[in-house]
């Protein structure tokens, strides 16, 4: 099943549990406004090469929207859409002042340069700079994108708006950045795990963690749930898997990685195959990475007690049912991942304010906000009956609605 069908599923269902007047819940269901642009760009061999960007604004009910800008070879307006809608009820569960939006650029950012990179970013903003902005629409990164992406955005739009550094988060700290945001989402997911375990008595010291994907959030989420005591006995990238029983030095392997090392190259550890490590036997797996990769055909193989889901859309409905059969307990992606956008919304009010906050109020805040929110989705659970991917559907929906 695709983003879009499984995202409009669970809305259906939570929509079902709160006794939502159909013509509302179709009003809430359709996106407010969807952008799609052609990027011509001149390569640097001399030709000349299209791209497709797409911009789909979903809702503004509690604020400017807000979300991701991806660069990746399946961005499609499918896509776009299920994750401009995850973003609507991602940032009312979180509360924050936001509604739902995403886009991207079907494209393979390791195809290109980074100067086509730039004449892309550029090109995509000239054509939506007056759809966007700071009380409007607001982009950060995501897939593909970085603080780099963000800067080339916040230039381009300032020369059609001026000086405008709250049109985009997840900036370079000198230019309106917020410290805390690089770790912001790994760092939720590891609160929101920290909140979870907690509820069960544990905590992450002493338990075995599975990490697929070693890009911003899951580097985060592995240092941390070290430092924590946490021991993570496998992890992937795009270029293979490796495991250790008795756990893997996380600061060694960023090491390794940032002087250019593959991770299935890492000393003292066991290559394995990607997708094993979905099936690995831990107490929590936490994909990173993207979505659907737990499916009908692996969900049944799944070893682990927890699932963090700090990708989005990581779980297919048809393997959620198999894992509540397994009673494998599984933190949602609109809560465990809304790390993010809870610090991109600091960054945001620190530029309208002109003021940066230190990175201790940054982390505290961000904790509080997923404490609450945790607490919160608990209650949604205890009044409808339901588990925790319907009790945080159920708050973001109903909180919209």
């Amino acid at each position: 099943m695709n983003s879009f069908a499984a995202t409009n599923r669970n809305f259906r269902h939570a929509v079902k549990l709160l006794g939502l007047d159909s013509k509302l819940a179709k009003s809430l269901l359709i996106p407010f406004r969807e952008i799609k642009v052609e990027c011509t760009i001149p390569k640097d061999d001399g030709s000349i090469h299209s791209y497709v960007g797409f911009r789909v604004q979903h809702d503004n009910a509690r604020g400017p929207m807000k979300g991701g800008i991806r660069y990746h070879p399946e961005v499609d307006p499918d896509e776009v859409n299920a994750l401009a809608q995850l973003m609507t009820w991602k940032t009312a569960v979180a509360d924050v002042p936001y509604g739902g939006a995403k886009g991207g650029i079907g494209c393979s950012p390791s195809d290109l340069s980074v100067s086509e990179l730039e004449h892309l970013t550029r090109i995509f903003t000239q054509k939506i700079h007056d759809l966007i902005g700071i009380h409007t629409d607001i982009p950060a990164p995501d897939m593909g994108t970085n603080s780099q992406t963000m800067a080339w955005i916040f230039d381009e739009y300032s020369k059609f708006h001026g000086h405008s550094p709250a049109i985009v988060t997840g900036k370079p700290l000198d230019l309106g950045g917020s410290l805390g945001r690089d770790a912001a989402t790994g760092r939720g997911v590891v609160f929101a795990t920290e909140a979870l375990l907690a509820e069960h008595g544990k905590s992450i010291s002493g338990l075995t963690f599975a990490i697929q994907g070693f890009g911003n959030i899951g580097s985060w989420t592995a240092d941390l749930i070290h430092g924590r005591g946490g021991k993570i006995i496998a992890i992937s990238d795009v270029n293979g898997a490796i495991k250790k029983p008795d756990g893997i030095d996380i600061p060694a392997l960023s090491k390794h990685k940032a002087e250019g090392g593959l991770l299935k190259d890492f000393k003292d550890t066991d290559a394995m195959d990607r997708n094993e490590l979905l099936v690995q036997e831990c107490d929590v797996l936490i994909p990173c990475a993207l979505g659907g990769v737990l499916n009908k055909e692996n969900a049944a193989n799944v070893r682990a007690k927890y699932i963090r889901e700090a990708a989005n859309h990581p779980t297919d409905p048809d393997a959620d049912e198999i894992l509540s059969k397994k009673e494998v307990t599984i933190l949602p992606d609109i809560y465990a991942n809304a790390g993010g956008v809870i610090v991109s919304y600091f960054e945001w009010v620190q530029n309208i304010q002109g003021f940066q906050w230190n990175e201790e109020k940054v982390n505290m805040e961000l904790q509080k906000h997923m404490n609450d929110a945790f607490a919160n989705i608990k209650s949604m659970c205890k009044t409808h009956d339901c588990g925790l991917r319907m009790g945080a559907f159920t708050l973001g929906v109903n909180r919209v609605a």
